[in-house]
Parts: structure tokens; C-alpha cells; sequence
């Protein structure tokens, strides 16, 4: 236990200093020893101060349903973090600094602070009380338990292939990808499969598009058929949706799958060609083989976990109630078990390291709590938004879903969609309260989960493949950059997969 937690500390700590070790850097970095204690005395003192909001200030259960004259004020938090995020690596005096997870945070502390001192000012203590518990036990606590455990079970698992990088090799696994994510969801996939992919890839000059077919397919378009998948579905279980409905969405999901990887496909094959020194033989050494197999077990308890155990709900098959932080009890058990039960050479072979997780943790607690009012918009202002159509609900629940998380905003049209009023011709899906048409559910469905692509924090794995890249060596896309990948592919693509869908 006490190994499992120096770790995550030498993690954060090392993570503060940029990877390469310039030695032009070493003067810079001790002059900036009190700029550091300082930025870890304003990240401590901002954590307790967010605590004991957490804890103290009164709150009610549900989001307010009017909103301020000035709502559009609160919101520029949010968008200067989504800026900050897409810009400061790019910028050549803070690229350096933005290395730093404890500088991330500063900045999404900072966000979260001037969000958070908004809501205060126009809805009182008891608007920042909700805000903090919507935002932390609500959502981050679930969020980041999840990915956790998957990230640390998966990085205990070693799975060696003989791929060298060839096309058709990199396809098979991200066919296989797609295929998983429906069934350990789309951030167990992504965990399991991001590492052969990079070890596959590592002779190739160019290894990045490999990374974002990765996201598209493994971290979202992958996960949309059954409520495991991904977290908007899973939402939808949670209200009535039944469980193999998603298995209805099977053409949707193999017409875009399909057509990404066909599209990977020719475009490895394009970047393969134009590659003169890369080797592309195998010398025979490796085969398949799995190592750590003890997290298999670990992994499917974790799946099970999620699936079975809601907080306030009876588990599936018994009478016992769930308590509150019960399944992420669940997860952190069984991510502990996966640490002290893995071979450490297992996890060395994997270049295994908690810096990847830290940054995600770091960014998206801003984001969860940044994005509160932003969302408290959308639940005010969507019935009024005039929608009707599959189509309406499918790209308005799609754009929003590419910058709020997918699950919200899931939610929030759902329940526009259940409210509209019957129409006798159009089928529908009964819930455990009421019903819904179906035609809207599937846009809102296909939505979520397909457009969660469009950026690198659509989706909780997206942002997670990237930080696993990049340490891995691969020069990734910016947060522009990427988005120019989705324009590019990705959505038209899907406007294309539109006039397929029913």
C-alpha cells in the first residue's frame, strides 16, 4: 500500500519538471524552486478551500431551473479552460510550463475558482454547494474511479503479438478494439489495447494517425452497443432504457466502424509506403502471449462492478442496497489488488507510470466543475431550443457532447425527449417511468457516443490515449490539430452515415 502511494507521489512530483533533461534548464530550475513551493502552497490551499465548500456549504439536489440575467458571464470559465488546454501548448513560452501536471491543475483550479465565485455571487452558498456536489461526487469521483482502476488493471497486463507495424496488422487491432468496446467498455478497451498498438507502431516514422483511429474507433464508436459501452448509455440504462436495446444500434455501428477502419486502413497503407527505413519484417522472437493474466478476473469484476452495483439502487439478483461510493470502493479495491498481485517486471515491461492518469485527474476536475454552468444552461434553455427532429437531436446532443461530457449532456436531451408530446405514428421505447420515441433516442444515442470523438475530451479515454502516446513518444496532435483530423474524417463521415441511419 505504502508502494502504491509513493508511486502516485514520485509521479506527481516528477511530472512537474519537463521529461528531457536540458542542461541549459538546470540554472532556470533552481531559480524557480520558490515559484514551485509556491505554485504547491496555491494548489493545496485551493484543494481545502474546495473541500470544505464540498463539505459545509448547504446545497439541494437538483440543478436550479432559472438562470441569472448574466448566465452567459458564468460560462467564459469554461471556455477559457477548453482555450487554455488547446492553446498553451502551443504557445513556446508555456509549452514548457504546461509540462507541469501541478501547472495544469493551478489552471484548472483557477477556472473551477472564478466559475465557482460566479455562482456564488448569483445563487448564494447553496448554488456553489450544488454545483461542487454535481460536479465532484456526482460525476468526478465516478469519472476518475473508473478510469483508475481500468488504467492501473490494464497496465498489469502485458500482451506481446509479433506486429511489426504493418497496415493490416495495426487493423486487426483496432478491429478488435471495436469489438471489445461494447462488452469492457470503451476505457477498458482503450487500457488494454493502447500499448500493442504502440509496440506495434514503434518502428513506423509516422504513428499518429494511428493513435486518433484510435480514439475514434476503440475510445467511442466502438463502445455503442450495450449500455457497458459508454457512460451515456450507460445513463440511459439508469433510466429505464432496457438493457439490449443498444443491440439495436448494430447496423449504425458497423456501418461507421467499418467505414473507419476502411479509411485507417488506406491511409496506413498511403503513410506505409512513403516510409523508406522503417523494418518491416519480423524477426520471429515474439509471439502472442499475455502476461499478468491475474488481472483478466480483476478486469471483469471491475466491468461487473459498473454494471451491477449503483449507488442508492438494489444490486442486480439481490435485495441489498448499494451505499453511496460503494462501487468506487469496489474499483479502487480491485485496482489495489491488481498492483500488489502484478509482477513489477510486468509493469516495467509495459513502461507502466501514473504521470498519464495525474494529468487526466488534473484537467478534467476543472473541467467537471467549470462545465456546472454550462450544462445548468442547457437543462434551462434545451426545451426552448424548438427540436423535434432525430436529426436536430442528433447533432445538436452530438456538438455539445464533443466539449461538455457525454453523459450530461446525454441526459439533459433525453429528458427534452421524453417530455415532447405523443405522436401516434412514431414508435417508442418503453422506460421504467414513461416513454420515448425511439427514432429520438437513437439520435441522441448515436450522438453521445459518436461525436464524444470530436475532441480529446469528448470522452474520458480520449485524453487518456493521448497522455499514454505521448509518453510513449508519439508526437500527438494538438488540441486543434486533432480537431482537424475529426473535421476532416470523422464528420463527414458521419454525415455521410446519417442518410443510412432509420
Amino acid at each position: 500500500m505504502r508502494a502504491f502511494a509513493r508511486c502516485c507521489y514520485v509521479a506527481l512530483m516528477h511530472s512537474q519538471n519537463d521529461p528531457t533533461h536540458d542542461p541549459s534548464h538546470e540554472g532556470q530550475r533552481a531559480q524557480s524552486t520558490r515559484r514551485v513551493s509556491a505554485s504547491q502552497v496555491l494548489a493545496i490551499l485551493g484543494t481545502i478551500i474546495i473541500v470544505l465548500l464540498l463539505f459545509f456549504a448547504p446545497h439541494n439536489s437538483e440543478r436550479a431551473a432559472e438562470l441569472p440575467a448574466s448566465w452567459w458571464i458564468g460560462t467564459l470559465p469554461f471556455a477559457a479552460l477548453l482555450g487554455a488546454i488547446a492553446v498553451f501548448p502551443l504557445l513556446p513560452r508555456l509549452a514548457h510550463w504546461w509540462h507541469s501536471n501541478l501547472n495544469r491543475y493551478l489552471v484548472t483550479l483557477c477556472a473551477s475558482s472564478c466559475a465557482l465565485i460566479y455562482i456564488g455571487t448569483t445563487s448564494g452558498m447553496s448554488g456553489v454547494g450544488a454545483a461542487l456536489h454535481h460536479a465532484i461526487p456526482d460525476e468526478y469521483v465516478p469519472f476518475m474511479s473508473l478510469l483508475f482502476a481500468l488504467y492501473v488493471i490494464a497496465g498489469g497486463m502485458r500482451i506481446e503479438t509479433p506486429f511489426c507495424g504493418k497496415p493490416r496488422e495495426n487493423l486487426s487491432i483496432l478491429a478488435l478494439g471495436a469489438l471489445c468496446a461494447s462488452f469492457v467498455g470503451t476505457t477498458g478497451a482503450a487500457m488494454i489495447l493502447i500499448r500493442p498498438l504502440l509496440d506495434s507502431i514503434r518502428q513506423r516514422k509516422h504513428r499518429a494517425h494511428s493513435i486518433v483511429f484510435f480514439i475514434f474507433i476503440v475510445c467511442n464508436c466502438g463502445g455503442a452497443l450495450l449500455p457497458i459501452g459508454d457512460p451515456p448509455l450507460f445513463m440511459g440504462y439508469l433510466r429505464g432504457v432496457p438493457f439490449l436495446w443498444t443491440m439495436s444500434l448494430w447496423k449504425e455501428w458497423l456501418l461507421v466502424n467499418g467505414a473507419l477502419l476502411a479509411l485507417y486502413f488506406a491511409i496506413d497503407s498511403w503513410f506505409m509506403r512513403r516510409e523508406q527505413t522503417v523494418a518491416v519484417t519480423q524477426s520471429g522472437s515474439r509471439q502472442f502471449r499475455l502476461e499478468g493474466a491475474i488481472n483478466l478476473p480483476l478486469l471483469a469484476l471491475a466491468c461487473a462492478a459498473v454494471a451491477m452495483v449503483v449507488p442508492g439502487a438494489t444490486v442486480a439478483g439481490t435485495t441489498f442496497v448499494a451505499p453511496t461510493f460503494a462501487r468506487e470502493g469496489i474499483l479502487m479495491a480491485l485496482a489495489l489488488a491488481s498492483w500488489l498481485l502484478t509482477a513489477r517486471a510486468v509493469r516495467q515491461a509495459n513502461r507502466f507510470e501514473f504521470g498519464a492518469i495525474i494529468e487526466v485527474a488534473a484537467i478534467f476536475v476543472g473541467i467537471f466543475i467549470a462545465m456546472q454552468l454550462p450544462l445548468q444552461v442547457l437543462t434551462a434553455k434545451g426545451s426552448s431550443l424548438g427540436m423535434e427532429s432525430p436529426n436536430a437531436f442528433y447533432w445538436v446532443t452530438g456538438m455539445l457532447s464533443s466539449f461538455l461530457d457525454n453523459a450530461p449532456t446525454y441526459v439533459v436531451f433525453f429528458e427534452i425527449a421524453r417530455t415532447l408530446p405523443h405522436v401516434v405514428d412514431e414508435a417508442y421505447v418503453t422506460l421504467t417511468t414513461g416513454m420515448i420515441r425511439e427514432d429520438l433516442l437513437t439520435a441522441i444515442s448515436l450522438g453521445a457516443v459518436f461525436m464524444g470523438a470530436n475532441t480529446y475530451i469528448g470522452n474520458g479515454p480520449n485524453f487518456m490515449v493521448k497522455a499514454i502516446a505521448e509518453s510513449d513518444g508519439v508526437a500527438m496532435p494538438s488540441f486543434f490539430g486533432y480537431m482537424a483530423w475529426s473535421v476532416g474524417v470523422l464528420i463527414p463521415l458521419l454525415i455521410v452515415a446519417e442518410f443510412f441511419f432509420p
